[in-house]
């Protein structure tokens, strides 16, 4: 496939247009409307709430598949969007949580399992640096629904965590947008059984050849909404403690951009909690992680598009692709 990268055009139509810095480009292309609209379908009734091993769940994974595409961006390894796995457990009447070492695997075959057939899904942006790698990731399975409950009977998850992957779309297009080539390659991440286990992100990482090769990995998890409606603006802004300029970064761009965050600023020596950040951080891969904190419908069927501030979701997906800016470009960090 044609990377839209090389296809920029000889003459600009807009004088406007043509005044804009790369990354202002790609800045201005993120809004409201695209998040409503990446939003609205992940979390609507007849996704049946996404569930990572069936159907609903794999309709979800066609949907960003199919963004990917259309965005232009280079299928992750060369040749596909996708990863497949599988993941296996002991069957329900007994614990235990599902598996995708080898080795776990192996056991769990040994007697009566239960497996599912997952997939993450992937594209890129091959940088200058073409074998040094930041990746960008959020999960787009949520835990589906349940006939017996009486009432609403689907977890929808518009903020667990559809508001996460509509920001890494956003800013997948957005890097596309600015025109340039990043210094090193960029994945644009969705992983599949999140919920189930930090399923994708693990076996992602047990695949990759050598992790000191991976540079940075933002998360998203949950970006629209928190427990505090007296400050709206409120976001969890996690970061690898060894690199206090991620801080700074964000502090300079809320200052420079006029963003209307308020960020509760926690470093990390080790940001293994919480989502699929942990698979990388327990890697020692360098970590920003944005969150809103829980709210009482979370992992309900509340959870809903319309209760989603659409204002702030817009304002950190703005303030993430910075970031990523910065992770894929600069020399030191």
């Amino acid at each position: 496939m044609k990377n839209k990268l090389l296809a920029i055009p000889a003459l600009c139509l807009s004088a406007v247009i043509c005044a804009q810095s790369p990354v202002d480009k790609g800045y201005n292309t993120i809004n409201r409307e695209s998040a409503e609209a990446h939003i609205g379908f992940l979390a609507a009734d007849e996704l049946e709430g996404r569930e990572a091993g069936y159907k609903s769940g794999r309709i979800a994974g066609n949907y960003v598949k199919a963004n990917l595409i259309a965005l232009g961006l280079e299928p992750w390894d060369g040749s596909s969007y996708e990863q497949p796995f599988e993941a296996y457990r002991i069957e329900r009447q007994k614990k235990g949580r599902y598996q995708v070492h080898p080795d776990s695997i192996a056991m769990l075959k040994q007697g009566v399992h239960q497996k599912l057939n997952l997939r993450n899904i992937m594209g890129k942006i091959t940088g200058k640096n073409a074998d040094e790698y930041v990746i960008i990731g959020a999960h787009y399975d949520h835990i589906g629904m349940d006939p017996l409950l009486d009432g609403d009977k689907i977890y929808n998850g518009a903020d667990d965590n559809a508001s996460g992957v509509a920001a890494v779309l956003q800013i997948a297009r957005a890097f596309l947008a600015s025109g340039v080539q990043p210094e090193r390659t960029v994945i644009f991440a969705l992983w599949d059984g999140e919920e189930k286990g930090l399923l994708g992100s693990e076996y992602f990482m047990l695949n990759w050849a050598d992790s000191s090769k991976i540079k940075g990995y933002l998360n998203f998890d949950m970006i629209g909404r928190n427990n505090k409606p007296d400050i709206p603006e409120h976001v969890v802004y996690f970061y690898t403690e060894a690199h206090p300029v991620f801080e700074k970064w964000l502090r300079d761009d809320i200052a420079k951009r006029g963003l209307n965050l308020k960020p509760d600023y926690r470093a990390w020596d080790r940001p293994v909690g919480g989502g699929d950040n942990g698979s990388f951080a327990k890697r020692d891969i360098p970590i920003i992680w944005y969150h809103t904190d829980g709210h009482p419908d979370y992992h309900q069927p509340s959870d809903h598009s319309e209760r989603i501030n659409y204002s702030k979701t817009v304002e950190i997906t703005r303030a993430a692709y910075l970031n990523l800016w910065n992770l894929a470009n600069e020399k030191t960090y």
